[in-house]
């Protein structure tokens, strides 16, 4: 069974499809935040590999075709915020203003947990593009000295955590304006709290679609500061 897994060119892509709809059926039974699609996902894909004894390089040679579209993805983001343009021009001085303040949270919560914990420099470095997109996220890590597979497990864990209670964080906190729903969800947990806030409303999205660039591209920027401050 091994060998065959191994010798077909799709089954990496076509295991994940299938865990990620067997996530999406579970997510529409139960309707738990638990039931994350993406985390079912990851979890089912581990236990297959694990059962079969398959290594990670046979199963990325067909998981690869999907992480092919994730930059085409990422761009499309850019339609619902073409689409909210007008809101965007409205409230602009806030959406810069949050976004700014949102990357630097992120960065300086990194910051204050690592001297807590006492850390290493090289660890420290690794969390810092915590909430950024994981194509973005690993040039940060890689720059700055870190581990970069980490750094994507880092990513791929905050951004589910996002999807998760992001909405119930929102709602303790009483933050019902769309922007500021969206803004949160994407400076936060970028393309998998995207997906999140698309599930809310389309101005949600639109904003969260414009945090994913723009908290990208200043935590590119910040984080070579940061990286200085330990």
């Amino acid at each position: 069974m091994n060998e065959f897994l191994e010798a077909s060119v799709f089954w990496g892509a076509l295991v994940s499809l299938g865990a990620y709809e067997l996530g999406l059926l579970l997510k529409k039974k139960f309707r738990l935040a638990i039931f994350n699609p993406l985390l079912i996902a990851i979890l089912c894909v581990i236990g297959i590999l694990t059962v079969f004894h398959t290594d990670y390089e046979s199963y990325y040679e067909g998981g690869k075709y999907i992480s092919y579209l994730l930059t085409p993805a990422t761009v499309c983001l850019a339609v619902p915020l073409y689409e909210q343009l007008a809101l965007l021009k409205k409230h602009l001085k806030a959406v810069a203003a949050g976004i700014f303040s949102g990357v630097l949270s992120s960065l300086a919560g990194v910051l204050l947990l690592a001297k807590l914990f006492g850390l290493s420099h090289e660890t420290y470095v690794t969390l810092l593009p915590k909430s950024i997109t994981t194509a973005i996220g690993m040039g940060v890590s890689e720059e700055l000295g870190g581990v970069v597979t980490i750094t994507v497990a880092v990513i791929i864990i905050t951004g589910v955590l996002g999807n998760m209670i992001g909405e119930t964080i929102c709602r303790i906190f009483r933050i019902n304006e769309s922007v500021a729903k969206g803004l949160a969800f994407g400076t936060s947990a970028h393309a998998i709290g995207t997906a999140k806030a698309m599930e809310l409303g389309q101005v949600e999205g639109a904003m969260s679609s414009l945090a994913i660039a723009v908290a990208g591209l200043l935590t590119v920027i910040a984080a070579s500061f940061f990286a200085g401050l330990m």
